[in-house]
């Protein structure tokens, strides 16, 4: 499956941004899907996934309660809805897919990944 995430850019510190990442070559209700990020100089860490129901999601504790996963089956994608951003929220933002249903905030359980989009949050 091929992953297109899109809506990044730059953001002064408590706005929103709207990350949006397309499916193509199968259908996202087929996957569980996931938002990774790469903070400067760090590694990559889990950030949030939907179970391919749809029925639950996880959170990272740096972002639960301020981001929502989400997806619009019809459109074949998912979103992550960001809210009060902070500077350290400031990486690339990739989205993945797997076919897993457990572990789903390690990278290992991943097989396809998108380009990743730019978010900087200025303070």
């Amino acid at each position: 499956v091929q992953l297109q995430a899109s809506g990044g850019g730059l953001v002064q510190a408590g706005g929103s941004l709207r990350l949006s990442c397309a499916v193509s070559g199968g259908s996202v209700t087929d996957y569980s899907m996931a938002w990774f990020r790469q903070p400067p100089e760090k590694e990559r860490e889990f950030v949030s996934a939907l179970h391919w129901g749809g029925d639950w999601d996880q959170y990272a504790d740096s972002v639960k309660w301020r981001f929502t996963i989400s997806r619009q089956d019809a459109k074949n994608v998912v979103y992550l809805n960001m809210y009060d951003l902070k500077p350290e929220d400031t990486a690339l933002y990739f989205c993945a897919a797997s076919h897993s249903s457990d572990d789903l905030e390690r990278e290992l359980e991943y097989h396809d990944w998108g380009q990743g989009t730019q978010v900087t949050v200025s303070s």
